[in-house]
């Protein structure tokens, strides 16, 4: 086979069933080698490198799957590198097939097509891997390996590279290669036994999930109920218990109980909301707030390093949360009664979130509308920003944020992604009218494979987070943030996608609603005033309350 061949083969073997490319030069073998395997292999192909990759991330955040992008190396590479960042920051295993210069060129900085200096290196500083495949032959075991690297312990990006010409070129290929099974670590039974004489004498546990609890819903419910404590979460643990539930708890209710919380149990989260949210953003402190005790159940070890805990708990987060669980049963454990507690605070921050508006009456309009399994995908915007607390999630990987990177952007073309891998679940993502601009041209990657995202883009004429920050710090100037008046209706049918203009929550759900049913690409562009629009930040960034036990 070429090394190209060898390389579809390989990623075949691993139940691969879509590649978002944007070909070139480099990656040609490659990509007639997927030609080849159609229809095993769909191939998707978008208007800009950042969006293959966007789409490849929001395909793994939908389906809990590898998602797979194919770009050219050097610019195409860097132009993929907002996405690769976002995929560390939400656990997304992601795997980038790319070129090379020919291989008599590596290393020698002559300025061949594409190059920069050392792209291994570059790639391999900020996601989990990095190799090169030398030959057809060495692709399936490599392959298999970038696999395994991907989907065990914490989920995240890797990459692999092959030169120009050894792409090109055939070579006996003798071995499949199959990805090596994750090896579960079993949690240290001191550290269950310390986490269940903890919890047994704390009042008011809380706990607080991550993205890497969201296949752990029954364990993690099974351990609050047993402690009757609230359970919360700020963006990819939510739905993993559903909002629905009598001990969910959204993130401004969470604050509301945390006056009195004595021990908090991060399950597969790094806890930023409160370790670093709740304290203003500048707090670097590696342990939790004075006066209360934390619990971290974590796969990766260096998590207990970065936020010191109480008692650290190093394995799966299903794995440990049954654990503790178990250890409390097994001791006859009874929490005292908090219910009441959590519904007293789920009325005094229902007052709260109300106020945001007019986002937060949007956001109830189409949360009416979407379906129970909808996937919502957020943009940085005004009605993106309120659905941290304002947004009910009722199942996993139905709302799909940028985590901690908070990109601009990222929303319309990882929404097509969470399409394409959930063809039967509607996708709505909410954008504001400059973060949609990132990405606009990929309306017309809507429109050829006819990918069903309905995109509402909330147009405030600005980038309205920078707009009013300057306006409120800066005495009124601003620079940069104002943006041009666009039609978006007509942006859009340009394309050939469907469009709608709203300026109301009323007018918003009909037209929502005939868009979703239609089951086609449809942008619904919603007239804003963004000195109308009152600020979330006073119920996302909260100063910390004292702690006296």
């Amino acid at each position: 086979m070429t090394g190209g061949a060898a390389i579809v083969d390989a990623i075949l073997q691993h139940d691969v069933d879509t590649v978002f490319a944007l070909p070139g030069v480099q990656t040609y073998p490659l990509m007639d080698a997927l030609k080849k395997a159609e229809p095993s292999i769909n191939v998707i192909g978008p208007r800009h490198e950042q969006t293959a990759a966007y789409m490849a991330m929001g395909y793994a955040r939908a389906t809990g799957k590898p998602g797979v992008f194919s770009v050219v190396p050097g610019p195409g590479v860097l132009n993929t590198g907002a996405a690769l960042c976002t995929a560390v920051a939400v656990n997304a295993p992601v795997l980038l097939l790319t070129g090379q210069v020919p291989s008599a060129f590596l290393g020698r900085g002559r300025g061949h097509l594409h190059e920069i200096p050392d792209q291994r290196a570059t790639l391999a500083s900020f996601i989990k891997s990095a190799e090169r495949i030398p030959n057809a032959t060495a692709a399936p075991r490599l392959v298999a390996e970038a696999f395994h690297r991907m989907t065990s312990g914490r989920p995240g990006p890797v990459a692999l590279e092959m030169c120009w010409d050894t792409m090109a070129q055939p070579a006996p290929v003798a071995e499949t290669g199959s990805a090596q099974p994750a090896q579960e670590t079993p949690p240290n039974p001191a550290a269950i036994t310390d986490a269940v004489a903890l919890l047994k004498g704390a009042k008011h546990p809380m706990i607080m999930l991550g993205s890497g609890a969201q296949h752990a819903g029954a364990e993690v419910l099974a351990l609050a109920e047993r402690l009757n404590a609230p359970v919360t979460a700020f963006r990819g643990g939510r739905g993993i218990v559903p909002a629905d539930h009598p001990l969910w708890v959204n993130s401004v209710e969470a604050y509301e109980l945390w006056g009195d919380t004595d021990v908090l149990i991060g399950i597969g989260s790094r806890c930023e909301m409160q370790a670093m949210r709740w304290r203003g953003m500048m707090d670097a402190s590696d342990r939790i707030t004075a006066g209360r005790k934390l619990i971290r159940i974590d796969i990766e070890p260096e998590e207990m390093l970065r936020l010191k805990p109480d008692v650290g708990v190093v394995c799966d987060s299903a794995i440990g949360a049954a654990a503790i669980a178990d250890g409390l049963a097994a001791d006859g454990f009874a929490s005292s009664e908090n219910r009441q507690r959590i519904a007293d605070a789920r009325k005094r921050a229902a007052e709260l979130i109300n106020t945001i508006q007019p986002q937060v009456s949007y956001l109830d309009v189409i949360r009416r509308v979407l379906p129970r399994e909808g996937i919502l995908v957020k943009d940085m915007c005004q009605a993106g920003y309120a659905s941290y607390f304002a947004w009910p999630v009722y199942a996993p990987r139905t709302y799909i944020t940028s985590g901690y990177q908070g990109n601009l952007g990222f929303a319309y073309p990882t929404a097509l992604g969470a399409k394409v891998g959930c063809p039967d679940k509607p996708v709505v993502a909410i954008l504001g009218d400059g973060g949609f601009m990132f990405a606009a041209s990929e309306l017309s990657t809507a429109a050829q494979h006819g990918i069903g995202v309905v995109a509402i883009v909330f147009n405030n004429g600005s980038y309205g987070n920078v707009a009013r920050d300057q306006i409120t710090n800066f005495d009124g100037r601003t620079i940069a943030s104002d943006l041009p008046g666009v039609d978006y209706v007509k942006l859009a049918q340009a394309h050939g996608v469907t469009a709608h203009r709203v300026s109301t929550p009323t007018e918003l759900e009909p037209v929502l609603a005939k868009a979703i049913a239609t089951g086609a690409p449809a942008l619904i562009e919603v007239q804003v005033d963004l000195a109308e629009e009152t600020s979330p930040w006073p119920l996302i960034l909260r100063a910390d309350l004292p702690y006296t036990p």
